[in-house]
């Protein structure tokens, strides 16, 4: 269920080994967050790029369901740097630049289609009976 999204600076976009990337990212997010189900990733490619790291950037951010401990995001952000950081070998070495974020969903989330059963009349307003099964 994990929302993936990866904003890539162009002069990077087309030297990154996507599909090796997305492969260990995928497995990486869903085994250290304990979430179920399968990751959907938008790989966004910048045009336009200002900052430190004239080799480019990337940056990756997690959405996942609320419950999970700052401390588990962090150690997920930090992993997910060293990933990038293996499929990009100019980084930190004044060439790229890289970032990530482990974030929690809004309450507001939806997907469809889902298989989640619909909220019950019993559930108080703004909890899912199944949000636990969700992550």
């Amino acid at each position: 269920m994990p929302h993936l999204t990866i904003d890539c600076s162009e002069q990077l976009a087309d030297a990154v080994d996507r599909p090796a990337l997305l492969r260990e990212l995928h497995r990486l997010v869903l085994a250290d967050s304990g979430s179920t189900g399968v990751c959907k990733t938008v790989f966004r490619r910048a045009e336009t790029y200002v900052g430190d790291g004239a080799g480019g950037f990337v940056h990756v951010e997690v959405g996942l369901m609320p419950g999970r401990s700052e401390a588990l995001k962090a150690r997920l952000s930090e992993r997910i740097l060293a990933l990038l950081v293996a499929h990009l070998p100019a980084a930190g070495a004044g060439g790229t630049t890289c970032s990530a974020e482990v974030r929690d969903l809004a309450g507001s989330y939806r997907l469809f289609p889902t298989v989640r059963p619909p909220r019950t009349a019993a559930a108080p307003a703004g909890e899912r009976p199944s949000a636990a099964r969700a992550r």
